[in-house]
């Protein structure tokens, strides 16, 4: 199979969506990163999500609507969703909410658990395309599983560490703006939970919350959300963490005073290291070497950062 890119204009559009409504999976741009596509309410194209990325199918998927009618017709919200529905979305938060019984979602979607994970996605062209799709899509980051997450069309399209040759078409929209994947907000036991750290400083949804986030003990053998596996987001050379040199034959990713061969931000800045955190690490996966990362603050962004790192930095499973 050739994977071709398709530009986000109303030709490619229609083109996407006819994949889409054929039961065939298109990568789509979002703000965070490029997501694999399929109809969520078809089996098919949901098997074919995992099939194509060679996901474990106990991960759930994250299912993409245009607005909020259409999420409240798929998950029950009460008060205090609503209210984080309200600031920030459409945008970089995904929420963990009881699934409706009619909510016509295939069950793999949700990997047979009574909750699915929903949210509105920013991007222009991803709005455009679910407007002219007409129903949800269920989409993970298209990557293969446990890689490095695409923040361009050309890392979806790599045959040798993305998805090249596996997918019909890639939707072309450009670099994606915020570089990382979604925060996860759930609520167990009555209580907001942070499931997975993201696009949205955790600080900013306690301030319209209004209280704590609680962060739950996680079993990355029974995710309850996407993103929770203890190796993800791995490159292929051996990552090492909170590095203030190089050792002999690494690359060093700097941030900030710690210059390294290439940077996440010279200015010591969470929001563009965000942003350029996957690149980088395309980057200096390609460069064929062992690769060391400079700290990173563990706080706004950096929290999601540094989860992000610790997880490509784990053992690999196998």
């Amino acid at each position: 199979m050739q994977t071709r890119l398709i530009q986000p204009d109303a030709e490619g559009l229609s083109e996407a969506s006819a994949l889409l409504a054929a039961g065939q999976v298109v990568a789509i741009p979002t703000e965070t990163v490029y997501g694999l596509a399929g109809d969520a309410r078809n089996p098919a194209a949901v098997a074919a999500i995992y099939a194509a990325k060679g996901r474990p199918s106990f991960n759930p998927l994250i299912v993409h609507l245009p607005d909020l009618q259409a999420a409240q017709r798929i998950a029950v919200f009460d008060a205090p969703a609503l209210a984080l529905a309200q600031a920030f979305w459409p945008g970089a938060l995904t929420m963990v909410l009881p699934l409706r019984k009619d909510a016509g979602i295939a069950g793999l979607v949700t990997a047979g658990l009574s909750t699915v994970a929903i949210r509105l996605p920013a991007h222009p062209a991803a709005r455009a395309l679910l407007r002219c799709f007409g129903g949800p899509l269920a989409a993970p980051s298209a990557n293969p599983s446990g890689r490095i997450s695409p923040t361009t069309a050309a890392h979806v399209a790599d045959p040798d560490t993305g998805l090249g040759g596996r997918i019909p078409a890639v939707l072309d929209a450009g670099a994606c703006q915020v570089g990382l994947e979604s925060t996860i907000i759930g609520w167990q036991g009555g209580q907001s939970a942070l499931l997975r750290p993201g696009g949205i400083p955790a600080e900013q949804i306690e301030a319209a919350l209004g209280q704590p986030l609680t962060q739950p003990a996680i079993n990355p053998d029974a995710p309850n959300a996407p993103g929770q596996l203890t190796s993800h987001y791995a490159p292929r050379a051996s990552l090492r963490l909170n590095a203030s040199d190089a050792a002999p034959g690494e690359l060093l990713i700097g941030f900030g005073p710690i210059a390294g061969e290439i940077s996440l931000s010279a200015s010591g800045d969470t929001t563009e290291a965000a942003a350029r955190l996957f690149e980088m690490l395309h980057h200096a996966d390609a460069m064929g070497r062992p690769i060391a990362v400079a700290p990173i603050p563990d706080a706004g962004l950096g929290a999601a950062i540094n989860d992000r790192l610790r997880r490509a930095a784990a053992p690999r499973p196998g």
